[in-house]
């Protein structure tokens, strides 16, 4: 009997010793990858005091500005409007906590990781006078789901979401933002502040007019009009998109001409979006009141912007 107690306690004892050690590990394991994800590139407190970020590798320098809270894309010494939200999405990326576990903190690692600084690509974000950050971003590791960053001028080596590298090597197109109404990237601009939408060819002119939430159409017969149908054709008004922006001509260019849209706001402004006609390929340029840009439409773009009567019946 006395030989089962003792049996039963070193049991008891050892399971407990089992559950505690099992413990211990969870515990330890959960706080090594809090310490893991504690790690952010850049201090996410200096977040709103940027206001110019390079982009970086051997082929081009690319170049983000913030104006007057704006963010513009520089290209051959000319501001262009850059995709507010990408940009602050790419901050955030740089600025958010995550694992970014150390994988060398060896100088002779640098080369064979692509962190050399001629081989590396390199982000620096600026605010003012003062380096925030400035970041080498070198191979993918095996995975392919990270690569190898260094800050400039440091030794250690950490791996990290290999989203920072698809954001530094996209093509500086990729920042603008091509809207025709720049705003309504981020909703600013919606299709129920539209009042009325005037579309003039050199053929007839289509008139669409909001009243008790409905729109009535002028100017073309429509017996029986959708509401859903001119509702799209109004949201992809508003939400058109160039392809690229053109300098080869000036918004005084009577080309211009050809055809002409007309956005009436609720608050009582409008914007007027002029449009060449289209070339052998059907891409056309595009002028918007109050802005200095010139837009290049493709031709499925520009397609999109003129519908027929027959479009809006039910």
């Amino acid at each position: 009997m006395t030989y089962k107690k003792h049996l039963y306690f070193l049991l008891s004892l050892i399971t407990g010793l089992v559950l505690i050690y099992t413990a211990s590990m969870i515990f330890d394991s959960e706080h090594s990858g809090a310490r893991s994800a504690s790690y952010s590139l850049l201090d996410s407190k200096l977040s709103s005091k940027i206001d110019r970020i390079t982009i970086s590798d051997s082929e081009e320098i690319k170049e983000l500005v913030k104006k007057n809270g704006q963010w513009f894309a520089l290209n051959e010494g000319k501001d262009y409007p850059a995709r507010q939200l990408r940009v602050e999405d790419f901050i955030g990326i740089l600025s958010g906590r995550a694992a970014y576990p150390v994988r060398s903190t060896s100088a002779s690692s640098h080369e064979r990781l692509g962190l050399g600084e001629e081989a590396a690509s390199r982000v620096t974000v600026y605010a003012g006078n003062s380096t925030l950050l400035d970041l080498l971003l070198g191979n993918e590791d095996i995975t392919g789901q990270e690569i190898y960053l260094r800050k400039y001028g440091q030794t250690e080596v950490r791996s990290g979401n290999n989203k920072i590298f698809s954001y530094a090597a996209d093509s500086i197109n990729s920042w603008y933002n091509l809207r025709l109404i720049p705003e309504s990237e981020d909703g600013k601009f919606d299709i129920g502040s539209i009042q009325r939408v005037s579309v003039y060819t050199q053929d007839e002119a289509q008139i669409f007019s909001r009243k008790n939430k409905e729109w009535i159409v002028s100017g073309i017969y429509v017996g029986s009009p959708n509401q859903n149908s001119i509702d799209s054709y109004v949201r992809s008004i508003l939400n058109a998109e160039g392809a690229d922006f053109d300098d080869s001509i000036t918004s005084s260019d009577t080309e211009l001409n050809n055809t002409r849209i007309v956005l009436e706001f609720g608050n009582g402004k409008d914007r007027v979006i002029r449009l060449s006609g289209g070339d052998e390929s059907g891409r056309r340029l595009a002028h918007v009141s109050g802005s200095e840009y010139i837009y290049s439409l493709p031709a499925w773009a520009a397609q999109r912007l003129f519908k027929t009567a027959a479009d809006f019946e039910k």
